[in-house]
């Protein structure tokens, strides 16, 4: 599935505002988290990466060689490899690591290579954002639109949601949208 700038438009906007409960697709798939810390705090964390990658998805011009990074987060900047990765919080080496044992020892993410999976022609993205619902203290609930599939690509999610502080990641598992509708009362 490839993203148009209006899907791009849009998916900004649920990052920033709570999408509404007539607006859901059929299904939608959930991963359970369990945060480092407080569920607000992480997911304003995750909402900021998210945001940076998906308002540059809209405007830059993925042709050039570098991509600016002006509007992602120092944490998240600071915990790939090739920056001053001792200067990331805590938090996001802890994640980083989590990462890489989750996926069975895949490689953390350059930022340059993570910021092109927001390109609107990039393929391999198989997700859009759609809410984060409070699980518990330090639980959350993501919710993405995987246009109804089961099994999809979503390789540069799990490196932000680990980063912003993940210490357990359950998922994908679809879900009627009553599901999340149920929960959207419940924001981090």
């Amino acid at each position: 599935m490839t993203h148009t700038t209006d899907s791009l438009a849009a998916e900004l906007r649920r990052l920033r505002d709570r999408p509404s409960a007539s607006a859901a697709p059929p299904v939608l798939s959930l991963f359970a988290v369990d945060v480092s810390g407080g569920a607000a705090e992480y997911g304003r964390r995750l909402r900021s990466a998210l945001s940076a990658a998906v308002r540059l998805g809209r405007a830059a011009d993925f042709e050039q060689e570098n991509l600016p990074a002006d509007g992602v987060p120092d944490w998240f900047a600071a915990v790939s490899p090739g920056s001053e990765e001792r200067a990331a919080p805590q938090f996001a080496r802890a994640g980083r690591d989590g990462y890489v044992r989750h996926t069975g020892g895949g490689r953390p993410w350059e930022l340059h290579d993570w910021l092109h999976r927001f390109a609107p022609d990039e393929s391999s993205r198989g997700w859009e954002w759609w809410d984060a619902t409070q699980a518990g203290p330090s639980r959350v609930h993501l919710w993405v639109d995987s246009w109804g599939e089961s099994f999809f690509g979503c390789q540069e999610l799990l490196w932000a949601v680990w980063t912003a502080g993940a210490l357990r990641l359950d998922g994908p598992v679809a879900h009627r949208s009553a599901v999340w509708s149920a929960e959207r009362n419940a924001k981090p």
